[in-house]
């Protein structure tokens, strides 16, 4: 008699679960950053400001170190000395160019033509080619988990396609702007890395604008009503970080923001009246520098005043230019603070990334960029940070 057997029945294995969106954290302390700030402003006075380089390293460095990912910090990798270098080189070719925009407006005058016009635009457009290259060197330098982000493309091909942009956004009084930052903004994650791991931005310039059509109404009353321009702007702003933030992918791996409308405004608020406290202190200080000086010639202060002597005295051009240096540095750190440290708190408190799996297997690729496109940016006073 033959005995059958079964085999024993098992259930199926269940699926894995999908691990829930993990959120970014921020642990740096508010003061330590301030610290580093107020320390760099004193150096930036003492070598008339060619320390930016060095302090913008620190800053990153403080910002990236902080920043936590799935438990994991970033780190960045650049030095103010390539800093220095790029702007360095990048001033050597600046220079020539506005010499001969100086010298060719003059002509352009004389005769009555039109011929600095082609001057601003190619600066424009080469200053969206800076903006362009400045990016690519910070991902370059930027690394998490031991792999570094890296970036192809073409600077002048993504200059292109700005200036044209601009330029419909600036005949359709920027009602295009929302397609224009969507279409660049695709261009710039589809050449974007984490090793071999090629990004690219799924948001779109329509869900842009129905975010904030609103505002575009709301902009030209603002230049009548200043009070109004802060809300504006800042709600502008939170709207342009939640959107840009939500279409960043890389793989499977997704970022999602919440960032409410309203997140943004009190730090705008805030820097303005730190600018009007510090306005006032200038202002007092100048009044103690005149009075200063007047005393020191014998006058007093009205007959001082009055005299071309006020116009022409070194002392007191001297201990004006001092505190506007002091002044400008002043609100430098102001606007860092809030502007930066403050606001990368807040944007990054509203972040959750998905699919954070994706990213564990990951080989490195990508090699590293000049610092050149950063001096550029800084020479022409464009780019970001």
């Amino acid at each position: 008699m033959n005995q059958m057997s079964w085999p024993p029945l098992v259930p199926p294995p269940m699926p894995s679960p999908v691990p829930p969106p993990m959120p970014v954290a921020f642990s740096g302390g508010r003061g330590d950053f301030f610290d580093l700030v107020k320390r760099g402003a004193g150096l930036e006075f003492v070598t008339l400001g060619f320390y930016r380089f060095w302090l913008l390293t620190d800053m990153r460095r403080h910002l990236w170190a902080n920043t936590h990912v799935d438990g994991d910090a970033a780190e960045y990798t650049g030095r103010g000395k390539e800093l220095l270098i790029g702007f360095l080189v990048a001033l050597a070719i600046l220079v020539p160019v506005y010499l001969g925009y100086f010298l060719i407006g003059l002509e352009a005058e004389h005769i009555q033509a039109f011929a600095s016009i082609p001057l601003v635009a190619f600066f424009y457009v080469f200053g969206q080619f800076a903006i362009y290259r400045a990016r690519r060197y910070r991902l370059t330098r930027t690394v998490w988990r031991g792999l570094r982000f890296w970036m192809t493309g073409s600077g002048w091909i993504y200059a292109l396609q700005a200036s044209l942009w601009g330029l419909l956004s600036a005949v359709t009084l920027g009602l295009a702007l929302p397609w224009r930052t969507a279409a660049l903004e695709r261009y710039k994650m589809r050449h974007t890395f984490y090793g071999e791991l090629q990004g690219r931005f799924e948001g779109r310039g329509w869900e842009f604008f129905k975010r904030g059509w609103w505002l575009w109404l709301l902009t030209p009353i603002a230049f009548y009503v200043f009070p109004l321009a802060p809300f504006i702007y800042g709600a502008f702003k939170a709207i342009e970080w939640r959107w840009w933030l939500s279409g960043i992918r890389f793989g499977d791996v997704r970022v999602e923001s919440s960032l409410p409308k309203s997140a943004l405004i009190g730090l705008y608020w805030k820097v303005i009246g730190w600018i009007v406290v510090l306005g006032l202190v200038f202002s007092a200080y100048l009044a103690l520098s005149a009075a200063l000086v007047a005393s020191m010639s014998g006058d007093s202060f009205s007959e001082f005043f009055k005299s071309q002597e006020f116009a022409k005295s070194i002392p007191l051009l001297v201990l004006a230019g001092i505190g506007y240096l002091v002044f400008a540095l002043a609100m430098n750190v102001v606007i860092r603070v809030y502007l930066l440290r403050d606001l990368w708190v807040r944007v990054l408190g509203s972040v959750n990334v998905s699919g954070i799996e994706a990213a564990a297997n990951v080989s490195a690729r990508g090699g590293m960029a000049s610092a050149l496109g950063e001096g550029f940016a800084d020479g022409l006073d464009v780019g970001g940070f």
